[in-house]
């Protein structure tokens, strides 16, 4: 630098004249510690702004107030580091020891101790180290709540009146859903809670969206999800808050964020996941042609169901009516067995069967049967019924052996 007017080209003076009474120029005026440290801090902050500085993360820790220590090294020195805890609003997650970072910081000093250190209002790892261990992180707590299980996930409606979408009403998801239900579905209802996607406000809002879908309580389906875009652009779906309202969404969500190689905690723990979100929509509307397609099929199916419940019918009725017939026929031979033998009874007791075999029936004039001399009169005729024929006689003498002789 070279002297101009009194000045530097740099903007600072070497040098100004101090007044005599000017603090700290006698022992009379001697400043304290603290003062000293406050204007090196005032002195070194207006002559740094922000600056990008690289370096190795190292001894990173966590105060009772939320504010991260650590510091910054290189192979040969090292600058301790902080981030306040109002400044880690737009850091996905805080570093590890050993991570090559680069931060965009201002040099200040610390009063209380006068120790140089860099408050660090932005940082990015090599890659994407930090957004990376974010998700993971998030994805962790998720699956140790099972809200990732496979179990979890409900099936799509195959027909559904009604489709809720979560996404922004300017975007060209929005659009492109539409477009797709008009060309497969005509007619099909549509209901959009609109929020912004991408942001710092954009988790809140789309939380309060899905509850939104959720208190109207009339769809049978919810879509979420934005178009594609940079990985800051589509963070806010990776947002735990996001992933539990989805997980607590009482009918079943289709997540449809960015493209087909973009993958957010959202795709995670909805019930499907679409490439983009005309991919979701084509997944939950059916054609008119696919509907058709399926009552013809289901027709098909109801008729054959019937055609074989009436071969089943038919075959069981002709197994009952020959059941049928030879429980009759072994119900008739039983009887008619029966019978047999009855008949073989009566006719060994028949009277008949006496006269058959060489015996002889005697009656009276009046047809009574006598079977006792006693009933016998002398001089009274009698009939005598032989095995072939009949006699008349008369009676000449009567013997009763049941009488003691004289």
């Amino acid at each position: 630098m070279s002297e101009r007017g009194g000045r530097f080209e740099g903007g600072v003076m070497p040098y100004a004249p101090v007044r005599a009474d000017a603090p700290g120029c006698s022992r009379e005026t001697a400043i304290t510690i603290t003062d000293l440290n406050e204007a090196t801090r005032t002195i070194i902050e207006s002559s740094f702004g922000r600056f990008w500085v690289k370096g190795e993360v190292g001894d990173f820790k966590t105060n009772k107030n939320g504010h991260w220590y650590f510091s910054l090294r290189d192979r040969q020195s090292q600058m301790a580091c902080v981030i306040w805890a109002k400044d880690q609003r737009g850091i996905p997650a805080p570093p590890d020891d050993g991570m090559q970072v680069l931060v965009q910081a201002q040099l200040t000093m610390y009063p209380a101790n006068g120790r140089l250190q860099l408050r660090i209002a932005s940082i990015e790892a090599a890659g994407e180290g930090l957004w990376r261990k974010a998700m993971q992180q998030t994805i962790d707590r998720l699956n140790a709540d099972g809200l990732l299980a496979p179990e979890r996930k409900r099936p799509l409606p195959r027909y559904p009146r009604v489709i809720a979408i979560v996404t922004s009403m300017t975007g060209a998801a929005l659009r492109d859903i539409i477009s797709v239900a008009s060309r497969r579905r005509p007619g099909l209802r549509i209901v959009v809670s609109g929020t912004s996607v991408q942001g710092d406000d954009a988790p809140a809002e789309i939380v309060a969206a899905i509850r939104r879908v959720m208190m109207w309580r009339k769809a049978q389906v919810l879509i979420v999800g934005r178009g594609g875009g940079s990985r800051e652009d589509l963070w806010a779906f990776n947002d735990e808050r996001v992933a539990r309202a989805i997980a607590a969404c009482t009918i079943p969500v289709v997540s449809a964020v960015g493209h087909e190689i973009d993958t957010t905690v959202c795709d995670l723990v909805s019930d499907a996941r679409a490439a983009t979100p005309s991919a979701a929509a084509e997944m939950v509307i059916p054609t008119i042609a696919d509907m058709r397609s399926v009552l013809v099929a289901s027709r098909r199916r109801l008729t054959g169901a019937v055609q074989r419940r009436a071969d089943f019918a038919a075959r069981d009725l002709r197994g009952v009516a020959r059941d049928m017939k030879l429980a009759s026929m072994r119900t008739v031979d039983s009887r008619r067995a029966v019978i047999a033998n009855t008949a073989g009874r009566l006719n060994a007791l028949s009277p008949l069967a006496t006269l058959e075999r060489g015996y002889s029936v005697a009656r009276s004039p009046s047809g009574e049967t006598l079977a006792s001399a006693s009933q016998f009169v002398v001089g009274e005729e009698f009939e005598l019924l032989l095995r072939d024929g009949s006699v008349r006689a008369t009676t000449r003498q009567v013997e009763n052996k049941s009488k003691p002789d004289n």
